[in-house]
């Protein structure tokens, strides 16, 4: 379409002006002159309205703690970790601590190279069980809500979000074993989920008869919950490096976004364009009306399988080698895709709503 249309204006500019003053009579003699049509004007003669800005791939973490709460390093360290280890972004997550991030933007930002994001981690519990959502992009402090359940304590913390204008995060919810799927069912306006966190303390695979964080977030998509899964470090220890230790480098989002700004990537998470890993980079995940295609940035010596899942979990179809390709059929709510590689490491591809 938008070839075509390129190719009549140039090739008959006459009536193209002749056909924007038609337009503008009937307009202006119909009294619809409003923003709408001066919109379709500026697109008519533009030319270029119905080119998109390009999209790029950024890697960020979105989870991780400083002095200001229960990290060993100030807020200064912490990014130069990241920048210094080729990130994009980072969200400064403190426990009921809204880290100022202008100050830390004037020393370590760049444009398009490196962007500190205001967040907390808004830590309320119930009962003794630990309630704990991240908030992305915050213009303010938000205090724990305290509710009268552990649903309500949830709720009531992504509306307090919500109200700031900030994107909410449900952390890793088999801390302490807390948060069930059952649990999830109940809460609204909630658009991401950790479906894998790098702190060695939080049971990502379930066990003993609990659920896996994958297998929750399947749970939830089955019953049409549109939540996306991010993957992140939670990173405390950046002095001391361990595998029993909450170190940085562990999990991660690439986001696709047109630019390297706050308001980019919080769009561009709220509408699941990213995905996650551990450790496998992919060139493209992208999905068509007809089909998810992904291609794998291969590493030496490493095997991939990619697994297409559905609703309930099941395992739609199987693929080997770094490029995989599933087909929709009829029927189907949701597909999303895995990636794991033979060193161990994962990543994790949005589902595609049908």
């Amino acid at each position: 379409m938008t070839y075509r249309a390129a190719t009549v204006r140039e090739r008959f500019p006459r009536a193209r002006a002749m056909m924007g003053l038609m337009i503008r009579s009937l307009l202006i003699r119909g009294g619809f002159l409003s923003i709408l049509s001066l919109a379709f004007l500026a697109t008519w003669n533009s030319g270029s309205a119905n080119q998109a800005p390009p999209l790029r791939w950024y890697k960020g973490n979105l989870h991780t703690h400083t002095l200001n709460s229960d990290g060993d390093s100030t807020p200064s360290d912490v990014a130069s970790w990241y920048r210094d280890h080729r990130y994009q972004f980072l969200v400064l997550s403190d426990h009921n601590y809204l880290t100022e991030v202008d100050g830390l933007n004037a020393i370590h930002g760049a444009k398009e190279k490196f962007l500190l994001i205001a967040g907390e981690e808004v830590t309320d519990s119930f009962q003794g069980k630990p309630v704990h959502v991240n908030a992305y992009n915050l213009s303010r402090f938000v205090a724990p809500t305290h509710g009268s359940s552990l649903v309500a304590t949830i709720q009531g913390n992504v509306n307090a979000i919500r109200e700031a204008r900030a994107l909410p995060s449900l952390n890793h919810p088999n801390f302490r074993w807390a948060v069930t799927s059952q649990d999830l069912l109940q809460v609204e306006n909630l658009p991401l989920f950790e479906v894998y966190n790098g702190h060695p303390l939080v049971h990502n695979q379930g066990g003993g008869g609990s659920e896996s964080l994958e297998e929750m977030w399947d749970v939830l998509l089955s019953a049409d919950k549109r939540v996306y899964g991010i993957a992140v470090d939670d990173a405390h220890n950046f002095k001391t490096m361990g595998p029993k230790l909450s170190n940085p480098g562990r999990g991660w989002v690439m986001v696709r976004a047109p630019e390297l700004t706050k308001e980019a990537i919080a769009a561009a998470l709220s509408a699941g364009n990213f995905y996650a890993s551990s450790g496998v980079e992919l060139v493209d995940a992208a999905a068509t009306e007809s089909e998810l295609r992904i291609q794998i940035k291969p590493e030496s010596d490493t095997r991939y399988t990619t697994k297409f899942i559905g609703a309930g979990g099941k395992v739609l179809a199987t693929s080997f080698g770094t490029e995989a390709a599933y087909r929709f059929a009829s029927g189907e709510k949701y597909v999303r895709a895995k990636v794991e590689a033979s060193t161990g490491d994962e990543a994790w591809v949005q589902p595609h709503f049908r």
